[in-house]
């Protein structure tokens, strides 16, 4: 046999720690995040607390904040310079309590984590290319806290390289990879996806499947508006009971897979970003004390600069070091940007309510800073807004848009408000039915269905007409 030598190019899917570092800080709540830190810190001697500089000593030597009376960016800037070789530092605010600090962050992050530890760890078992492996700890990484992934394929596809050539069929086959680890129902795209997958893993014979398959992946939407004859038309049954056992067997499913990996701790909102009038504008600015003080660590960078070329794993951690403050600048940068960009177009719901409220998508908020959706819904979640109002998180200010007898559009934020002032000014004897409601927000120029008011007033926890009624 005549041998030959054959030069075969290929592509490495270089995903890199640092860019799927980036997506997780992303997705990250502010508490989330710091435990993320407090872990790194453990690992990674490169990497330590820097002193507040932000910090002036009040009365007694105690420690007060400075008076923020710089811009945004100012603040942006000055927090996140990264630095280098550690001769300057990233600054922000925060507690300087180190026994404080070392004591939280001690404390594993493995319930909040633990699910993408189990997730990897079966990941670890499958034997996979090194590209395929990497695609699939891509969407690991990228499940929200209910183990849904909240990006769709074409958007993941935007996070990848294009020099990789990664298409979504590609993509795909590593989805449904993932959406075969346990807990069944992970990876979903959606509520009715998850409930398939999760009938998927029930014995063949278990009653009333076929029909419960059926009613999740095609007409989920009739069962949340309880459209029940309908749906024992199109489902060929004929006796309620029947319907109860398809209902009974749906009901029994896990509408959020990683529920059982909650840390069932209370959770306590620190908002990431301020809003206030200037000068009759509305400005965001960075909260300090939602941004952690890191830099690199001034003796081991000495022992690098003395060794270089002989640095051996420090160098690695230096690299490491970096990626993660220049991942951490980015991260609040992004916040700022989106929390400024939401403002703006909100700016009527600041000065007047919930009434004022206009429709906003992602869509439009990621065409105005530059970014992809799936970043957008990534920085809209779980962070949140210190306004005049009160607190808010930054997906609060997103609604659909509902039409207006003149042509426009109204959010249904402002819709559901109009629906709260109504039903507390009704008289509770002769409480307001949902077609009377109907009614009202027509007259006040809105196009709303009588089953869109029932949807509203159950998302506000408003019971019916007959339940409000009083004597």
């Amino acid at each position: 046999m005549k041998q030959s030598l054959q030069l075969k190019l290929s592509h490495q899917l270089a995903l890199t720690p640092q860019l799927q570092q980036s997506i997780r800080l992303l997705q990250l709540s502010t508490q989330e995040l710091n435990q993320e830190i407090g872990q790194m810190l453990q690992e990674n001697p490169m990497l330590e607390r820097a002193d507040d500089a932000g910090m002036e000593s009040g009365p007694g030597g105690s420690e007060e904040p400075a008076p923020a009376e710089t811009s945004s960016q100012e603040v942006a800037d000055t927090v996140y310079d990264e630095m280098a070789w550690g001769d300057r530092h990233v600054s922000s605010g925060g507690s300087d309590d180190d026994d404080d600090d070392d004591r939280g962050f001690q404390q594993s992050d493995e319930e909040s984590r633990s699910l993408r530890q189990h997730l990897h760890s079966q990941l670890a078992m499958i034997p996979l290319s090194a590209r395929d492996h990497s695609l699939v700890a891509l969407m690991i990484e990228a499940l929200d806290e209910d183990g849904y992934l909240g990006a769709s394929l074409d958007e993941l596809v935007d996070m990848v390289p294009e020099s990789l050539e990664v298409d979504e069929d590609e993509l795909l086959t590593a989805l449904r990879l993932l959406q075969s680890m346990d807990p069944p129902g992970v990876g979903a795209r959606d509520l009715g996806e998850s409930l398939f997958l999760q009938l998927n893993e029930l014995p063949p014979d278990t009653p009333y499947l076929a029909e419960a398959k059926v009613l999740v992946s095609r007409h989920l939407d009739l069962l949340a508006e309880r459209e029940y004859g309908k749906l024992k038309r199109l489902l060929g049954i004929d006796n309620d009971r029947d319907f109860i056992g398809v209902r009974q067997l749906i009901t029994s499913l896990n509408p959020r897979p990683a529920a059982s990996f909650d840390s069932g701790r209370t959770q306590y909102v620190v908002p990431d970003v301020f809003v206030r009038k200037v000068k009759g504008e509305w400005v965001v600015s960075l909260n300090p004390e939602a941004m952690p003080k890191l830099r690199i660590n001034e003796v081991y960078a000495n022992i690098l600069r003395q060794n270089r070329g002989s640095g051996g794993q420090l160098s690695g951690q230096m690299q490491e070091a970096r990626w993660l403050i220049k991942n951490v600048q980015q991260r609040f940068q992004t916040i700022l940007k989106v929390a400024q960009a939401i403002v703006d177009r909100q700016r009527m719901f600041f000065e007047h309510g919930e009434v004022a409220m206009r429709p906003l998508v992602l869509r439009e908020i990621a065409e105005s800073v530059g970014l992809h959706e799936s970043t957008i819904s990534r920085v809209t979640n779980q962070k949140y807004m210190m306004t005049p109002r009160g607190l808010y998180e930054f997906k609060y200010f997103f609604g659909n848009a509902l039409a207006t007898e003149a042509g426009g559009a109204a959010s249904s934020t402002a819709i559901k408000a109009l629906l709260k002032q109504f039903v507390e000014a009704e008289d509770r004897t002769g409480p307001l039915s949902d077609s009377a409601l109907s009614e009202m927000l027509g007259k006040q120029g809105f196009v709303v269905a009588r089953r869109t008011v029932a949807k509203y007033r159950e998302q506000m926890n408003i019971p019916p007409a007959n339940q409000r009624k009083s004597l």
